[in-house]
């Protein structure tokens, strides 16, 4: 394969859908809406009772522990169900196992409302980590869905538009938190039954996802997940490409917590902003990944263009330079804050496709299972450096970015050292790619 990969209908892609079919269009749709509800409603719980308990006044250290408390409990059942999603995803219709998990919602949104009501923070927390088990379920089948039904030349072009909606999704999900958190003091217990209601449509919407067969109907079940992903990614790391692509994927959700995470604390004690007034932050990232996303799946041409991964962590390196810099105001920040979005959204794409493309039919939700483990790994390392960065090197949070920022650079120069063509080969033409022309 070339650095600029094409993705070519082969033995590693499902035949279900042909290259030149139009009925995935009204799937995709569906996939697309179901997605961006979910991501939507999952920052929404989530910045909603961050931003509750930054009203409560609390004492800054105690912030900073129930802020990185809230990521690790949406992080942990990610690492204890992501291998177990995956085996769902294979083993059962990718749609049903998405129509399933949005009837979860709906109950777990219910009990978010609860705990809202009661103004208790461990129900909420509860919550927000019963969220994490809904989406360490959803993750591996959403993303294993693509390569079947979708055309094998859009479906650098696919993960494109998901990971844009996803991050807008994100950005609503995020200000709306912080206008629930402003506008209903007192009963917050409505917020939660908004978010039952969402999660209604949402549902509603996964019925038009296409249908699709089980990829592997007798796929056996291993109660001993460590296992099954120390067995996974020994095969993953026959395919140097694969193998890449999931430490890649793990690298950027490392870099894109800990820019969060961080972000949260610098805007509430360097700029202190209200909660509102933080969501257009969080909200300039988002949207900058979304559109680099977006671009790269446009740019990519039907393939799977590695050369977009060092130039989007170098993009993201000189940005959380900025973003930390000595007097840096509050427009130059949130420039610098966008700019490091647009270059995780070229990070990302290329990595993403590889990780759908590259295994064979079977193996696509485990696979997926393997990456969400591993890039919740990387989650979790974030919350820890945040914590241990602050408490014991005393960094400040400006700091912090630079540390993102180098992260990012060393995530970028090894896929430059070990594809050492890729950028250039962005600029050759590439082939056609399942009867599409570039």
């Amino acid at each position: 394969m070339t650095a600029s990969e094409s993705v070519n209908p082969g033995t590693s892609t499902p035949t279900s859908v042909e290259p030149h079919s139009e009925t995935w269009r009204n799937g995709f749709s569906s996939l697309m809406f179901t997605q961006f509800q979910g991501a939507f409603s999952d920052n929404a719980l989530k910045w909603l009772v961050t931003y509750l308990v930054f009203a409560g006044n609390l004492p800054k250290e105690q912030q900073d522990s129930i802020v990185t408390l809230a990521s690790a409990l949406f992080a942990v059942p990610f690492l204890l169900f992501s291998m177990w999603g995956g085996w769902l995803a294979d083993r059962c219709s990718k749609r049903t196992v998405m129509m399933g998990v949005k009837v979860a919602e709906i109950g777990i949104m219910l009990f978010a409302a609860f705990g809202l009501a009661r103004g208790s923070l461990g129900l909420q927390l509860a919550a927000i980590c019963l969220m994490g088990v809904h989406s360490a379920f959803f993750a591996p089948a959403k993303y294993g869905i693509l390569p079947e039904i979708l055309p094998a030349s859009r479906l650098s072009w696919g993960n494109g538009i998901l990971e844009l909606l996803t991050f807008v999704a994100i950005i609503l999900g995020t200000v709306t938190g912080g206008f629930l958190a402003e506008w209903l003091p007192g009963k917050q217990m409505w917020s939660g039954l908004l978010l039952g209601a969402l999660a209604a449509v949402g549902l509603i919407a996964s019925r038009g996802i296409l249908r699709v067969p089980a990829a592997s109907p007798t796929k056996p079940f291993r109660v001993l997940f460590p296992i099954e992903i120390w067995r996974q990614l020994s095969q993953m790391r026959k395919d140097r490409d694969l193998w890449r692509a999931n430490w890649g994927n793990a690298s950027f959700f490392f870099v894109a917590a800990l820019v969060q995470m961080n972000l949260a604390l610098y805007a509430k004690q360097v700029f202190n902003l209200q909660p509102t007034q933080q969501s257009w932050l969080q909200a300039a990232l988002c949207l900058g990944i979304g559109a680099g996303s977006a671009l790269a799946g446009q740019l990519s041409r039907g393939r799977i263009a590695y050369g977009f991964v060092p130039i989007g962590a170098g993009i993201m390196a000189v940005s959380g330079l900025a973003m930390g810099w000595p007097g840096a105001g509050q427009g130059l920040f949130t420039a610098a804050l966008a700019t490091l979005g647009l270059g995780g959204g070229l990070f990302i794409v290329p990595i993403a496709t590889a990780l759908q493309h590259r295994p064979a039919a079977g193996d696509k939700g485990a696979v997926q299972g393997v990456a969400s483990w591993c890039s919740w790994i990387g989650i979790i390392t974030a919350a820890a450096c945040q914590e241990t960065l602050g408490k014991v090197f005393h960094l400040s949070h400006a700091q912090i970015f630079w540390f993102c920022s180098a992260a990012a650079l060393l995530a970028g120069a090894y896929v430059a050292a070990t594809r050492p063509g890729a950028i250039r080969e962005l600029f050759i033409p590439s082939r056609k790619v399942a009867g599409v022309s570039p």
